[in-house]
């Protein structure tokens, strides 16, 4: 059953900008690298706080990601610009059986 990752994240106002411009060559390296990876949104929200919406397969390809960690540039740099972890939780997308 697919998965969302939803992490929430402040970034010091001095690094948005570094953090925008790292995103594309993460999502990219996350394409290339991580089995399972369907897409990943980033949302503004106050306080200098962002949501990083991922989806993933399945439970297992998440967990899978999450222990290479930032192995490659992309990623690496993107990690980087990010400051507090405020949350950081994983959920199944609901769906209704069609019976």
């Amino acid at each position: 059953m697919a998965s969302v990752e939803l992490t929430r994240f402040r970034v010091a106002p001095e690094n948005v900008r570094a953090m925008l411009e790292a995103r594309p060559a993460m999502v990219a390296d996350f394409q290339a690298d991580r089995v399972g990876f369907l897409g990943a949104r980033l949302v503004r929200l106050d306080d200098d706080q962002w949501l990083d919406i991922v989806e993933w397969r399945t439970e297992e390809d998440f967990r899978a990601s999450r222990a290479k960690g930032p192995n490659l540039p992309g990623i690496g740099a993107f990690f980087a610009t990010l400051g507090e972890l405020v949350s950081d939780e994983l959920g199944t997308i609901a769906v209704l059986d069609q019976a």
